[in-house]
């Protein structure tokens, strides 16, 4: 019982360190942040979440969808790490479904998120990095390659390989991108659109990429969801430091 009240307790200080904000970014729309200083922040991490992206963000800092998501059950330990964390919600007319689904890939979303770094900007004067995790490696991808500014690099963990309804990852122009890519993936990764098998057509296309391969841990459910290998299950501080060292080392 004690251990179940001192996460409780954990989560809550949190909370209290969290600030839920809505900025505009668009003509009458907004985009709700969690704003999670870090004390002697070396750097600020943009994180994005897999599946749809609406993790519904409600004032008091509780998740409506996703908080067992990897990046954002992990958001402690990235401000452990003195890493500023901010993560990102669907933007206000993106409220309901299908949310992010066939918005990633658009010139809306790069603003939104545009509006988001610039706002950061205002807040701290240290290195800014976007951190995507499955369909959220889409975002940032796209992002990267569509004009963003503002960041010294990107992030990208269990990045999707191949998707039969938008493009993946690797067949985005990523030739374009000029700053440092970190690619994290599970070496067991089951997920049917981030096969390791796949993982050299990615790094091949990116000009300033470092791979960090990732093993052990355990699975459990859907081979693509949070709690499988491709959210890192059981080895999450693990692969949190790995990520924390090498964006402060840049």
């Amino acid at each position: 019982m004690a251990k179940y009240s001192l996460s409780i307790l954990l989560l809550f200080m949190s909370f209290l360190h969290a600030h839920i904000l809505d900025i505009p970014t668009r003509d009458g729309v907004s985009e709700r942040i969690m704003f999670r200083e870090s004390p002697a922040a070396k750097a600020a991490v943009i994180l994005f979440a897999g599946g749809h992206g609406g993790i519904q963000l409600k004032q008091d800092g509780t998740f409506g969808w996703g908080e067992g998501n990897f990046l954002m059950r992990t958001r402690e330990l990235f401000v452990d790490a003195h890493l500023t964390v901010v993560i990102v919600d669907a933007p206000s007319d993106r409220q309901r479904e299908p949310y992010l689904n066939g918005f990633r890939q658009s010139k809306e979303h790069v603003q939104d998120i545009q509006n988001v770094i610039d706002w950061v900007k205002t807040k701290t004067n240290v290195p800014i990095w976007l951190v995507g995790t499955s369909r959220g490696t889409q975002s940032v991808a796209y992002a990267a390659t569509h004009g963003i500014q503002g960041v010294s690099g990107f992030v990208l963990t269990s990045t999707i390989l191949s998707d039969p309804k938008s493009d993946a990852v690797p067949q985005m122009p990523l030739e374009k991108i000029s700053m440092p890519v970190l690619v994290v993936h599970h070496a067991n990764d089951g997920c049917v659109h981030c096969s390791p098998s796949l993982i050299d057509t990615l790094m091949k296309k990116v000009p300033f990429a470092e791979l960090i391969m990732i093993q052990g841990g355990k699975s459990q459910g859907d081979p693509c969801m949070a709690y499988a290998y491709h959210g890192f299950n059981g080895v999450e501080s693990e692969t949190l430091s790995k990520i924390a060292d090498w964006i402060i080392a840049h």
